[in-house]
């Protein structure tokens, strides 16, 4: 199979080589997978760096989120039961080694494509729509006629946000950093878009809640706490998804107190060792949204990336700030009936 192998950490992008190697082993509990579309993930920039948390030994095959067709099933089945997934099931999940042709992986990464949906829409479902879901769902409790602040709305988990939020019955204020991104926030089903550049933004979003009373819940990737601190409402809800900004905020917790705010941390990743139940949950009440029409596919379509050649071009894309949603990659197959 063809695949970008990683012998040694590169400086960036433009040095991933597309490499040919033999077809992956799966072991006795694993599933193999013809990969048709990868997506990428910033984490995907610092892991061929050497500077992400979880770094595989050296070499390893690069990426992790991909869709495709079930190639082979496992010899020895999780719990005895009998494989969940057959040869010729379409399924998207996360497994080391996506940006490849073929990718092995365990039953409990693995989700079938949802009806309708073709792999290119898929392949960026597994970390995005299932963060969000948690975060405004479990976390944050949002509920129908509450006011939601979505930062950086355009990127993935945003697009789920809000779309997740709009499904919930609640009234979203998408920010983000161009016209063009909040534009592409409003096509989601945001309410309002205000630039997040723009340093009266808070009071921008307050003008728009009742009575200037602030929103009931902040969905923060970004690191904005602290700003978003001005525009909450009594008994607000702040979360806590991640830092792409960079920098790890310290927040004045005399601001909490006097708030009446509930400061709240979503860590995904661990539910699965912490909390499984609650991810059957949690992608149950997905594939509802999916099924009825109220969640769609958040893929980048402003350009084109076909073929593992194009990973490099496309993470270069992502880490430019240059897209919107999931950068996906189509990985061409041999195999009829391919649907990208």
């Amino acid at each position: 199979m063809r695949a970008i192998q990683i012998k040694e950490y590169v400086k960036g992008p433009e040095d991933l080589r597309v490499v040919s190697l033999p077809d992956p082993t799966p072991a006795p509990d694993q599933y193999l997978i013809a990969i048709h579309a990868s997506a990428t993930n910033f984490f995907d920039l610092l892991q061929i760096r050497g500077k992400y948390q979880h770094q595989p030994p050296l070499p390893w095959i690069s990426g992790s989120e991909f869709s495709g067709v079930v190639i082979q099933t496992p010899s020895q089945p999780p719990h005895r039961a009998p494989p969940k997934y057959q040869v010729g099931d379409r399924v998207f999940g996360a497994s080391q080694g996506a940006y490849a042709e073929k990718v092995m992986a365990r039953e409990e990464v693995l989700r079938p494509v949802p009806k309708g949906w073709g792999f290119f829409e898929a392949a960026g479902l597994f970390v995005t729509a299932p963060t969000s879901y948690a975060a405004l769902v479990l976390r944050a409790k949002a509920k129908r006629g509450e006011y939601v602040l979505i930062h950086a709305a355009a990127g993935g988990v945003g697009l789920a946000a809000v779309q997740i939020a709009k499904a919930l019955g609640c009234t979203v204020i998408a920010t983000a950093g161009t016209a063009h991104k909040l534009s592409v926030a409003r096509s989601f089903g945001a309410d309002h878009a205000i630039n997040y550049t723009d340093p009266s933004w808070p009071d921008q979003v307050k003008k728009l809640t009742p009575k200037g009373r602030g929103v009931d819940v902040v969905y923060d990737p970004v690191g904005m706490i602290t700003p978003s601190m001005k525009c909450i409402a009594w008994n607000g809800r702040l979360l806590v998804i991640g830092f792409a900004a960079g920098a790890i905020e310290k927040v004045a917790m005399n601001r909490v107190l006097l708030k009446n705010v509930s400061i709240v941390g979503l860590h995904w990743g661990m539910y699965k060792d912490m909390e499984p139940d609650t991810v059957e949950e949690v992608w149950k009440g997905l594939f509802e949204l999916m099924e009825s029409g109220r969640f769609r596919g958040t893929v980048f379509t402003d350009r084109e990336f076909v073929g593992l050649e194009s990973v490099a071009e496309a993470l270069r894309t992502l880490g430019g700030r240059e897209s919107w949603g999931k950068v996906v990659v189509k990985v061409p197959q041999d195999a009829k009936g391919s649907r990208l």
